[in-house]
């Protein structure tokens, strides 16, 4: 009997404890990938980019580039009929409730057009003119800069890395998905 109570009482603890709730920022996720992102993102063009409509409202998006680390993705975006187009950066990370249970949760960044090439114009332009500095002493060297709500950090590490603070998110983007973006996004709005 005594034996029964305690597996009932583990069970019962354990499916109370794993239970997490989800916010308007936070969600769960199962992987990091762009076919997980392209799948989440569209919901949230639609009810936080372009907004809901009883109208039918036609829009395009295409994941342009996903992170080595799987914790940032991008996507561009374009509605002719709202006149909008842009880039969304998806954020991934680990969470833990406050019984130490790790969950997966995701985000979404919005930049109109124009903010987005200032955003990645700025990156490309910071690692240029910091080039000489960073390469000076890399294991020590790094400089950052604050963007909107973005804090962007970048270092080298035999090459140059970029970091992406954001709520609570704190996501590596190589440059090689870095410079795949910015090409890719370039591209699609010319």
């Amino acid at each position: 009997m005594k034996l029964k109570l305690i597996l009932i009482s583990l069970i019962l603890s354990n499916s109370v404890i794993a239970q997490v709730s989800s916010t308007s920022e936070y969600f769960f996720a199962k992987e990091f990938s762009k076919e997980i992102s392209l799948y989440n993102a569209k919901e949230y063009v639609m009810k936080e980019v372009l907004g809901t409509s009883n109208d039918i409202v036609q829009f395009e998006i295409d994941p342009l580039a996903a992170a080595l680390s799987g914790e940032v993705t991008s996507l561009d975006y374009k509605c002719e009929s709202r006149s909008k187009e842009g880039l969304i950066l998806g954020f991934y990370g680990n969470y833990w409730n406050n019984a130490g249970v790790v969950y997966q949760g995701y985000g979404f960044k919005n930049l109109p057009k124009d903010e987005a090439l200032k955003f990645l114009n700025l990156i490309s332009k910071t690692i240029e003119d910091q080039r000489e500095y960073l390469l000076k002493n890399p294991d020590n060297n790094n400089v950052y800069f604050q963007y909107d709500d973005i804090l962007v950090l970048i270092y080298f590490t035999g090459e140059t890395r970029i970091r992406l603070f954001w709520k609570s998110f704190d996501s590596e983007w190589g440059i090689t998905a870095f410079n795949r973006t910015k090409r890719r996004f370039e591209k699609s709005i010319n």
